[in-house]
């Protein structure tokens, strides 16, 4: 994909913040940056519209930098938490209706396949425990059913950040939020065991308290994708405002789920164990 997409055109240039154009300018896109760099480029705009010590800008920022090839990858969103996170980087990006990102994501995959048929294209979506795991579970595993070259990664903040803290189908059981005050009463829905059993070629778990594993996990996802099937990568990003703790405790929140469900774990067919082999060497 060209960067002209991502470029502004020279009438408005002038109007947007400079860190926009800086963004453009020194982003992940030309000299293949990635979390080694990280703080010596912009990956996102730092007035970004989320909350202090949200677990899923961070997510974002860390999968932005992972990108194996950022210009030639489009992310798809949904409305949410990550949509404003996603709509603040310098990425090629596409929304779409709640829920349904699984389905567009298949679709423009498979466009992308006949438009450069020889060349990657890099599909990925990327969405919340609400899109992926609530309203669009349907569709998300039906992508994996019918092996789509996707990856699929989950920003996990356990509950519905944007609209006022209601429970989620992966918040944890017994979770007190804003909207569900006398708790949540089953528990997280396993979609990390869905996708393995599912079609994923590739699955890994993590949090942002391990940003070198999500940097591998999301690497290995999205080039296992390019040629064996879907891959999926799920994000523990912990939300202060709703879970109740202090900004700056969002990295040692998550480091505390690693103790339990979120403890890493990564799972791969082996398929895509030879296929990473080949194309890593």
């Amino acid at each position: 994909m060209s960067l002209k997409i991502i470029k502004p055109t020279a009438a408005f240039q002038d109007l947007l913040p400079p860190e926009y154009r800086e963004l453009v300018l020194n982003g992940p896109f030309k000299d293949h940056k990635g979390l080694n760099e990280l703080g010596s480029f912009k990956e996102i705009i730092e007035e970004h519209p989320h909350c202090a010590g949200c677990g899923v800008a961070l997510g974002v920022r860390l999968v932005a930098a992972s990108l194996p090839s950022p210009a030639d990858t489009l992310i798809i969103g949904t409305p949410g938490c990550s949509f404003f996170g996603l709509a603040q980087t310098a990425v090629n990006y596409a929304n779409t209706a709640f829920g349904n990102q699984n389905a567009v994501a298949s679709g423009l995959k498979r466009m992308l396949k006949i438009r450069y048929p020889d060349l990657h294209k890099d599909v990925v979506v990327l969405v919340g425990d609400g899109g992926i795991a609530d309203i669009g579970l349907d569709l998300t595993l039906h992508s994996w059913l019918r092996r789509e070259n996707i990856t699929t990664i989950m920003v996990d903040n356990e509950v519905y950040g944007n609209t006022g803290g209601q429970e989620s189908g992966m918040s944890v059981e017994g979770q007190v939020l804003n909207m569900a005050p006398q708790g949540k009463k089953f528990p997280k829905i396993p979609v990390f065991d869905l996708a393995r059993v599912s079609g994923c070629a590739y699955g890994a778990r993590v949090t942002v308290a391990s940003p070198k594993k999500i940097g591998q996990a999301v690497k290995k996802a999205i080039l296992i994708a390019r040629e064996v099937g879907p891959t999926y990568v799920q994000i523990y990003t912990p939300c202060p405002t709703n879970l109740k703790f202090p900004p700056n405790m969002t990295i040692k929140t998550a480091k505390e789920a690693e103790a339990g469900y979120y403890s890493f774990q990564e799972f791969i067919n082996d398929e895509a164990l030879e296929y990473l082999k080949k194309a890593e060497a």
